[in-house]
């Protein structure tokens, strides 16, 4: 797989509170595509990150991470733009709020020539979010650049829209965002994004209009704890809730999707690669940090049997 967009460094808190009252924070990656890229290569696929990191400490942390976890990077060091940073902000239990520092990161000056044919050509899926087109127009450009090379070299397409409204700001991104999902082999969204883009809460009604527009041939639709949907256009699948003790939400969608996009690779049902998607999400929330929960094969195989973990 070869996935293209943005990653940043993650400073999450050691405490819960408002962050105005001086948390001390430990340093994670974190990032929607840097996600997925580190989520898949642990369940054993070979994986591609395409991006721009600042020719910056927060950069090579980044890099060392990446590459620590198995996968493969395809980075442009830039050192004109710095790296982006995120910090968390744990309010409770059950609320994390984040802050952003990314405008003019390395990330946003992504250009199509930072994408290499032969990259996208010898990759099984190109995974996608709606994330990095929003950061600049040259994303934007590269993202479609993307797709182009993908679709002429017959490669399939995986997106999640990921709709975030910070990125949002006052403008309008549902006609763009749908506009790439339609072109999308495999969709993994929440519900909420349905309605945001469609207008659309009932779970058959997303699966037809995503079904009735565009190429797509598999559907994930995440509902958090409620658990999830999966379909293939004809033969839906309710997938229940994993039971976990969650602690940070945040990153549990992309190891939904890491998971998910595993099975398909694998050629599993469509009810395997569900619950292999769910039991990723679940597993993701029990750690601080995007990326920490992350599972690796051996552990998905046991949970899939249900078979308990050996401590001691």
């Amino acid at each position: 797989m070869i996935t293209i967009g943005e990653t940043m460094v993650s400073l999450c808190p050691d405490g819960a509170g408002p962050l105005s009252y001086g948390k001390n924070f430990s340093m994670h990656i974190a990032g929607a595509e840097s996600n997925m890229a580190i989520g898949l290569q642990k369940l054993g696929h070979v994986t591609t990150f395409v991006s721009r990191l600042g020719k910056d400490e927060f950069g090579r942390f980044i890099r060392r991470m990446i590459l620590a976890e198995g996968g493969k990077t395809e980075c442009r060091e830039d050192d004109q733009h710095s790296t982006g940073i995120m910090f968390k902000e744990n309010l409770n239990a059950d609320e994390t709020r984040v802050h952003y520092y990314r405008k003019g990161s390395a990330a946003s000056f992504m250009e199509p020539e930072d994408v290499k044919e032969e990259w996208i050509k010898e990759a099984a899926v190109l995974h996608l979010t709606g994330i990095t087109p929003l950061l600049s127009e040259s994303c934007r450009k590269t993202v479609t650049y993307a797709i182009s090379l993908a679709q002429k070299n017959g490669v399939k397409i995986s997106f999640d829209p990921n709709i975030r409204l910070k990125l949002w700001g006052d403008k309008d991104y549902e006609e763009l965002i749908a506009g790439i999902l339609y072109q999308a082999h495999i969709v993994m969204l929440g519900v909420e994004e349905a309605e945001k883009l469609f207008g659309l809460t009932e779970k058959e009604e997303i699966e037809k209009h995503i079904f009735s527009h565009g190429v797509c041939e598999y559907l994930a639709i995440k509902d958090g704890d409620k658990g999830a949907y999966v379909t293939d256009g004809s033969s839906p699948y309710f997938i229940p809730p994993f039971e976990c003790k969650s602690i940070d939400p945040i990153g549990a969608g992309d190891a939904f999707n890491a998971g998910f996009l595993a099975g398909i690779l694998e050629g599993k049902s469509l009810k395997e690669c569900g619950a292999m998607g769910g039991i990723c999400g679940a597993y993701a929330t029990q750690t601080i940090g995007d990326i920490e929960g992350y599972m690796d094969r051996e552990t998905l195989e046991r949970k899939l049997q249900d078979k308990p973990d050996i401590m001691r």
